[in-house]
């Protein structure tokens, strides 16, 4: 059963989604939404994903405030009006 869940763009990656704040996406799990994400974005999939088709280490992805990898990862199932917010980390020194 697929879920329709928000997915909120930082503004670092906003114009790879022409400039939008949050996309409305449907899916059963993380896997499918973000999957969705990187077919119709395809300059954001390159963001997310490695080309061998893992989440890049340095993208957080957090599922209404919870990050993703303490739940079940990409399997995470969703349900209606859940939130989905992507977290690049920011390195420095």
């Amino acid at each position: 059963m697929s879920n329709e869940v928000k997915v909120h763009i930082p503004g670092e990656l906003r114009a790879q989604v022409d400039d939008q704040t949050e996309v409305a996406i449907s899916g059963a799990t993380v896997q499918e939404v973000l999957g969705s994400l990187a077919s119709t974005y395809p300059v954001l999939g390159k963001r997310l994903f490695s080309p061998e088709g893992q989440l890049n280490r340095f993208v957080n992805i957090y599922l209404n405030d919870e990050d993703i990898r303490f739940l079940d990862n990409l399997d995470t199932a969703l349900s209606n009006g859940d939130e989905i917010s992507i977290v690049p980390a920011i390195a420095g020194g």
